[in-house]
């Protein structure tokens, strides 16, 4: 399944916006554009949602016909139990984190301690937790972790694109983690100098313009055959004005699911 995420409206929910997209206007933008999966993705607001808001958020979707799947960061275990709590509510079978926080660094031996803590209530509730490919962890090491916990309720939520800053090519990123892959974030990239020629930006381009071998990728993970979901983002950088912005981030939604819909017929 082809899915939008928070991520695809990254600017024109955020505080630079106007008036900034709700999570509401997130699902009526993904059903308006024919998608049946949304992932909310390291979305602040949620964890300050009531549980009548939270029911509500359920509830739009149900009537939209759109599937949840959520997205978060770190391990500790309230965090996770948490999440796995909205998850039931959102009748999410999906949750991605990341073995980092935003306020903690586990080593490996620690990240392996926290997810065999938090493993057992995801597996009673059917939900998987993908833990996404980043630089701050190699996949080698990544690898190593979900093989070493061994449960089924744990993978990886693979994107190759970030990988990239720890100086590891996308497809050796792709080839070690693909039997372990249970999600997949997609998003294409390049390089390009810097003014005065000192240096490199790696940031997003539109899909199938850039470095990401997408046809690598799937070929090798098979998403389709495995029923491995697909959800667009984006690194688009800001440009000169919000309306400019949120233009490009709309035409790169459209572009990139015409791309990926171009690839499965």
């Amino acid at each position: 399944m082809i899915g939008l995420s928070t991520y695809a409206f990254f600017w024109q929910h955020s505080d630079r916006a106007p008036a900034p997209l709700t999570l509401a206007d997130m699902l009526h933008r993904t059903r308006s554009s024919g998608v049946d999966l949304f992932q909310v993705c390291d979305y602040a607001p949620l964890l300050s949602y009531s549980a009548a808001e939270l029911q509500g958020i359920r509830s739009l979707a149900d009537d939209l016909g759109i599937t949840l799947e959520l997205g978060t960061k770190g391990l500790q275990t309230e965090h996770l139990a948490t999440f796995l709590s909205i998850a039931e509510v959102f009748g999410a079978t999906f949750v991605r984190s990341m073995v980092n926080g935003p306020d903690s660094t586990p080593t490996l031996v620690e990240a392996e301690s926290l997810l065999r803590a938090a493993l057992p209530a995801f597996e009673a509730a059917g939900v998987t937790l993908a833990l996404e490919t980043y630089e701050q962890v190699s996949s080698t090491d990544l690898v190593s972790l979900v093989e070493t916990v061994a449960s089924p309720a744990l993978g990886i939520t693979l994107d190759p694109a970030n990988s990239v800053a720890a100086l590891e090519h996308p497809r050796d990123v792709v080839e070690r983690t693909a039997p372990y892959v249970r999600g997949i974030h997609v998003k294409d990239f390049a390089f390009s100098r810097r003014g005065g020629w000192v240096g490199f930006t790696l940031e997003g381009v539109p899909l199938g313009t850039g470095l990401l071998d997408y046809d690598h990728l799937v070929g090798t993970v098979r998403p389709e055959e495995r029923g491995i979901n697909q959800v667009i983002e984006h690194w688009l950088t800001w440009r000169d004005s919000f309306d400019e912005t949120a233009r490009l981030e709309n035409e790169w939604n459209s572009h990139n699911l015409s791309y990926l819909r171009s690839k499965q017929s």
